[in-house]
C-alpha cells in the first residue's frame, strides 16, 4: 500500500445506490470484461506502454482498483525499444475457459497474440504468436461449452493490411494455439449501406445462436452493432443497438458484454474524450424477446448518465489508484514505461522514494522519443498532481522533472547548468508536434538545494498549469502560459517522470521523486 494515499472524489459510486457514467474516468481504451464468480476483471488496450495488458478488479462493475499486468514485456523485444505510442497491443479481449485467464489481442504490425493463467495476478504465459501477419487487429475467442468447437474473430487495420470494415472468422484448436482453417469472411460491412469502419468484435454464443457485438462509425462518432447467426461463418442478420442519439456521450461503442451472478446483464464500452483519451461507461443491457430477441443497451439505445447500480455484493467506493508514495522505492501498477524497460532505469534502495537513473541519451530534447519515461493516465477532468524531486547529479546538462505528454509535450523539473555556478535551476520547457521550443530564459531560476516540489494543475479541456515551490519561502509560483494536452492518435495524454543525462560515459547520477499526489 501506497504511503501516500489517493483523493477519490472521482470515484463513479455516488454513495446512494447509483452511479454516474463514465465508470473508468481515464483512458482505459477498448474494454473487455469477464466474470468469475463474484468478481469481475477488466482488461484494455495498452498500445506500446510496458508492462502491458492492465488487470483490474471489482465486485459490481463500478469500482475499480489494478491488480496487475499480464505482459511484462513487448514482444518482438527488439521493436520495442524505443517508443511506439500508437503500435502495440490493440483491443484485447479477455476471456475465462478450462479453470484459465485467456487474452487475446491484435498487434497491427505482427499479428494476434495471446496469453493465459490459472490466476489473474499471474504468472502469465509468454506471448504465443496465433497468427502472423499486417493488419490483424482485435481478435476475440470464443470456446462452445456445448459442442467443445472453439473460434476466433478478428478485424483489420487497412493502414497496414489495405482491408478494412471486414470480420474475419476461424475455427480454432481447442488449446488456443493454432487456427484449423484458413478464415472466411464472416461480416463484409460494405454490403450494409451507410456502415463503415467496422472493428473490435466480440464473439458470444446466446440461446443458440453465434453473436458478434461490434462497433463501427468511427471512433468518435460511431455506434455499437450486434450481430447474430446460427452457424458461426454466416450468414449474419445486423443492428446498432447503442448511439449517441439525443446525449452528449460521443461514440459510444466498442466493449463487452457481462452477466451478473444475479442474472443481470450489462455492458462497457469506451468514449472517445480528446486528451483524456478514451473512457469506460457502463450501461443496462437486456435481452428483448418481444423484438426478436435483440439485445437492448442503455436506455432504449442511448447511454445512460445516472443508473442504478447492479445487483451484487456491497464494495467501498474505489478508483485506479493515481497517487504514490513509492514506498520501498517501488512504483506502483498505475505506472508503466514509454518502451521495454532496461535494468539500471531504477536504483533500489531501503527508503520510500523512486530513485530513477539519469540515462544518457542524444534525445533528452524530445520526451517523446525517450524510453525511460515512467507515465500513468490522466486521473480525471480536473486534478492537481505534485510530487517533490531532487537531482543528485553533477553532469552538466543532467535533468528531472514531471511532464504531461502526448503529441505535444512539456515538463517542469531541474537541470544542472552547464556553464557558470553549475548549480541547479528549476527549468520549464514545452514542445509542440514539431518543434521543441526552450523558455529557459522566461521560465528558469536557482534552486538552490537541488530541490522543488512540482505542480500541474489541470483544468477543463485538459488544460494545464505549471507550478514550482524551489525552498525559498516564496511557495509555489506559477511557470510559463497555460498548456493544452493533446493525446497521439490512439492514446490520451499521459502524466509523466523521467530523469535524463547528455551523452558520455559511466554513471549520470539519480534524481529521487517522493510524495507522488493527485487531488481533485
Amino acid at each position: 500500500m501506497s504511503a501516500v494515499q489517493d483523493d477519490r472524489p472521482w470515484t463513479a459510486d455516488a454513495g446512494d445506490g447509483t452511479y454516474r457514467n463514465p465508470v473508468l474516468n481515464a483512458d482505459w481504451s477498448d474494454p473487455d470484461v469477464v466474470r468469475v464468480g463474484e468478481d469481475f476483471y477488466l482488461t484494455a488496450s495498452s498500445f506500446g506502454r510496458v508492462p502491458g495488458l492492465p488487470l483490474l478488479h471489482s465486485r459490481d462493475l463500478v469500482n475499480w482498483s489494478i491488480v496487475g499486468h499480464a505482459l511484462d514485456r513487448l514482444e518482438p523485444a527488439a521493436d520495442f525499444a524505443v517508443p511506439r505510442h500508437d503500435r502495440g497491443v490493440w483491443a484485447p479481449s479477455l476471456r475465462h475457459h478450462a479453470g484459465r485467464f485467456w487474452i487475446f489481442w491484435g498487434d497491427p504490425d505482427h499479428g494476434i497474440q495471446q496469453v493465459s493463467a490459472e490466476n489473474i495476478r499471474g504468472p502469465w504465459t509468454v506471448p504465443h504468436l496465433l497468427k502472423a501477419g499486417k493488419g490483424l487487429i482485435d481478435a476475440c475467442p470464443l470456446w462452445d461449452e456445448g459442442t467443445g468447437e472453439a473460434y476466433l474473430v478478428h478485424a483489420w487495420a487497412k493502414s497496414r493490411s489495405g482491408i478494412k470494415n471486414r470480420l474475419t472468422g476461424h475455427r480454432m484448436s481447442a488449446d488456443g494455439r493454432e487456427l484449423l482453417d484458413e478464415g472466411k469472411t464472416l461480416i463484409d460491412a460494405d454490403t450494409i449501406p451507410g456502415w463503415f469502419t467496422l472493428e473490435g468484435p466480440k464473439l458470444y454464443r446466446h440461446n443458440g445462436e453465434f453473436w458478434i457485438l461490434a462497433p463501427a462509425g468511427g471512433v468518435g462518432t460511431g455506434w455499437q452493432g450486434a450481430f447474430r447467426s446460427h452457424d458461426f461463418f454466416g450468414p449474419y442478420e445486423e443492428r446498432v443497438v447503442l448511439a449517441q442519439g439525443r446525449t452528449g456521450v460521443n461514440g459510444p461503442h466498442q466493449g463487452g458484454w457481462v452477466r451478473t451472478a444475479a442474472g443481470e446483464d450489462w455492458f462497457l464500452h469506451f468514449q472517445q474524450r480528446g486528451a483524456y483519451g478514451r473512457v469506460a461507461h457502463l450501461q443496462p443491457m437486456r435481452w428483448d424477446a418481444e423484438d426478436g430477441g435483440w439485445p437492448v443497451i442503455g436506455d432504449a439505445g442511448e447511454p445512460v448518465a445516472v443508473h442504478p447500480k447492479p445487483v451484487a455484493p456491497p464494495q467501498p467506493a474505489e478508483a485506479p489508484a493515481s497517487s504514490d508514495g513509492f514506498p520501498g522505492g517501488r512504483y506502483g501498477r498505475q505506472w508503466q514505461w514509454t518502451a521495454n524497460p532496461r535494468p539500471g532505469w531504477t536504483v533500489e534502495h531501503g527508503g520510500d522514494g523512486l530513485r530513477l537513473s539519469c540515462v544518457r541519451t542524444a534525445h533528452a530534447h524530445d520526451l517523446r522519443a525517450l524510453p525511460n519515461v515512467l507515465v500513468q493516465r490522466l486521473p480525471a477532468d480536473t486534478f492537481t498532481a505534485e510530487v517533490d524531486v531532487s537531482l543528485d547529479s553533477e553532469e552538466p546538462g543532467a535533468k528531472a522533472g514531471l511532464a504531461v505528454l502526448g503529441d505535444a509535450f512539456s515538463w517542469i523539473g531541474l537541470e544542472r547548468s552547464a556553464g557558470g555556478d553549475g548549480g541547479v535551476r528549476l527549468v520549464h520547457r514545452y514542445a509542440e508536434t514539431v518543434a521543441v521550443h526552450e523558455r529557459d530564459a522566461e521560465h528558469s531560476r536557482p534552486a538552490p538545494d537541488g530541490r522543488a516540489r512540482l505542480r500541474i494543475e489541470v483544468g477543463p479541456g485538459a488544460r494545464c498549469r505549471f507550478h514550482a515551490d524551489t525552498g525559498d519561502g516564496a511557495g509555489f509560483r506559477p511557470s510559463g502560459q497555460v498548456f493544452a494536452a493533446t493525446p497521439w492518435r490512439w492514446v490520451g495524454a499521459l502524466l509523466g517522470l523521467f530523469a535524463t543525462a547528455p551523452t558520455g560515459t559511466g554513471p549520470a547520477g539519480t534524481a529521487c521523486f517522493t510524495g507522488f499526489r493527485t487531488t481533485a
